[in-house]
């Protein structure tokens, strides 16, 4: 590969009051410090908004403990359609955002305490790693895993997105787009059975192949510390088809809307998706104005439509109360950014 990954720079999720489901997050998952926060017209995913841009406000934010951030997006030119039907665990597209912890237990408590939906009790995964899942304020689905795997010490407990469960319709199709493209190539488990542990979620009782994939190569980059590694799972109905989740839909509607990937090259990354049969089906200039951030995005769809982000950052802001932003363009890409300069993005968390 030519191109590089640094990790999951987030999950996009489209909701109903961007504000409320910000203080949701940060109050349950410490996502806590807003990176971006912008209320404009949305004018490159014409694809997939009916051919026209949208008004609409997205806050990313993110938790420095580490892992992934979350993009909320509202829409503010039209009215935000939730999926027609409730979402089974092995229906295409993303399903469940997996959530870090260090104490799946600690975590477990401080959610029900919170009066959270949690709809599993603490069980074991196929690999014999505790974990449990919940729904947000919106229904959607998450699961929380154990994890050792930090950047930052002394926070909460939990950290960000570190992984997804996707619903596919052929699952060693599948198995090679994530490998080939994304580098998930090492399979931890691939079992096919009724699973006790997803007993409560919607399609559990499903007979269903399930297939857990990590990446053998350490992610590289300057986000790579704070991202950390991570996992994707793919779910595969046998006795019947899932069904299409944003079939009929907007991007930007209800739910998770894309999963993003944070890369250098660009270009690279572009000729490697075109010569495997998935071009970009969108990509914005080379030096795209996020607000407060400046860089560039493209997407793909994996072979059942679920829309990939890849994200190439030139300027973030590092202490936006002083003026500090950092641009990345003259660096070393492969190099992480040195701990102490994005530990300093501590001083933007939101306390409520």
């Amino acid at each position: 590969m030519s191109y590089l990954i640094s990790g999951i720079q987030q999950v996009g999720i489209g909701n109903t009051n961007v504000h409320e489901a910000f203080a949701w997050y940060r109050k349950n998952f410490g996502m806590d410090i807003p990176m971006l926060d912008e209320d404009s017209e949305a004018t490159q995913m014409l694809p997939y908004t009916g051919g026209k841009g949208h008004k609409r406000h997205a806050i990313l934010a993110i938790n420095l403990k580490g892992g992934g951030g979350f993009e909320i997006w509202q829409y503010r030119s039209r009215e935000s359609a939730p999926c027609p039907f409730t979402v089974e665990v092995g229906d295409l597209g993303f399903t469940i955002a997996k959530m870090k912890t260090e104490d799946v237990d600690k975590t477990y408590a401080r959610l029900k305490a919170n009066g959270v939906n949690i709809i599993t009790p603490v069980t074991t995964d196929p690999n014999g790693k505790k974990h449990f899942y919940l729904k947000d304020l919106y229904g959607n689905m998450f699961e929380i895993i154990e994890s050792n795997d930090w950047f930052y010490k002394g926070m909460l407990e939990q950290g960000g997105p570190c992984g997804m469960v996707i619903g596919v319709s052929d699952m060693d199709r599948s198995i090679k787009f994530y490998a080939s493209i994304l580098g998930y190539d090492t399979v931890v488990y691939d079992k096919t059975e009724v699973f006790a542990d997803w007993k409560g979620i919607e399609g559990s009782e499903n007979k269903a192949r399930r297939v857990l994939l990590k990446h053998s190569k350490p992610r590289e980059g300057s986000f790579s510390r704070l991202l950390g590694s991570s996992v994707i799972e793919l779910v595969q109905f046998t006795e019947k088809k899932g069904r299409k989740i944003y079939e009929g839909r907007y991007w930007g509607d209800q739910g998770f809307i894309h999963f993003c990937f944070d890369i250098k090259d660009m270009q690279g990354l572009k000729k490697h998706c075109a010569a495997l049969g998935h071009p970009f089906t969108v990509e914005s200039n080379p030096d795209f104005d996020m607000g407060e951030a400046a860089g560039q995005f493209a997407y793909i769809e994996d072979p059942d439509g679920a829309l990939i982000e890849f994200v190439e950052t030139h300027k973030i802001p590092i202490l936006k109360k002083v003026g500090w932003y950092l641009n990345l363009d003259k660096r070393d890409p492969k190099k992480p950014l040195p701990d102490w300069m994005l530990k300093t993005l501590r001083f933007s968390r939101m306390k409520d």
